[in-house]
């Protein structure tokens, strides 16, 4: 993941290379958080494949760790605020929904969204093993405005919309388990975001 800032800078995940960077728009290094080769848990110098690193509104970063299962959330100077190992799989693409509450996608199969505090508690599980709701290795869950969750379900190739209170897909774009470019379908649905009036986004007010 790569987000750009409102000033300027961008911050990108790089997991192979086990760190996030911060960059200027004169493409310089302003920071580096996680040691290159060192691919574990180990704050404040080491992180284990981080694999998201979304902006927060008091300006640091939530990074997901693969190997462990763990999120954080560091300053872009490198500063470990609180860390929280999860039980699931591989966490993805982990964002704040509230006070100190934290959405993630389980990128396994079958799948998940799971809604956490920063003791690591899991508040809400959505994770049916049957049925078509079954997610197939989502990488990325949003709160809507409206209150639904908004999940790009990789391997199954389609956006879905959950209701967070029955369970409910109440949406869906894309056919399930079938591939394809043309107008209905969609082939391994990697990212999404939410647009709303002027090109504004309302889930990441903070990116620019």
């Amino acid at each position: 993941d790569a987000y750009l800032l409102k000033n300027g800078d961008i911050t990108v995940a790089d997991p192979k290379n086990c760190r996030v960077l911060v960059i200027s728009p004169q493409k310089k290094v302003l920071s580096q958080i996680g040691t290159v080769g060192a691919c574990v848990h180990g704050p404040p110098t080491e992180l284990g494949s981080p694999n998201g690193d979304t902006p927060l509104a008091d300006g640091d970063l939530l990074i997901s760790e693969i190997n462990g299962s763990w999120v954080d959330e560091y300053t872009t100077r490198g500063r470990l605020v609180w860390d929280a190992q999860l039980p699931i799989g591989y966490p993805s693409d982990p964002q704040q929904v509230g006070p100190g509450t934290y959405l993630v996608a389980d990128y396994e199969d079958p799948g998940a969204i799971v809604e956490f505090d920063r003791q690591g508690h899991v508040l809400y599980r959505y994770q049916p093993i049957s049925g078509p709701g079954v997610l197939n290795r989502p990488s990325l869950a949003e709160l809507l405005p409206s209150g639904l969750f908004m999940v790009n379900d990789d391997y199954n190739n389609r956006m879905v919309a959950i209701d967070p209170a029955t369970g409910a897909l109440v949406w869906q774009y894309g056919a399930t388990g079938v591939a394809g470019t043309a107008p209905g379908l969609l082939n391994t649905p990697d990212g999404f975001d939410v647009l709303g009036p002027g090109g504004s986004t309302p889930t990441h007010a903070v990116t620019g």
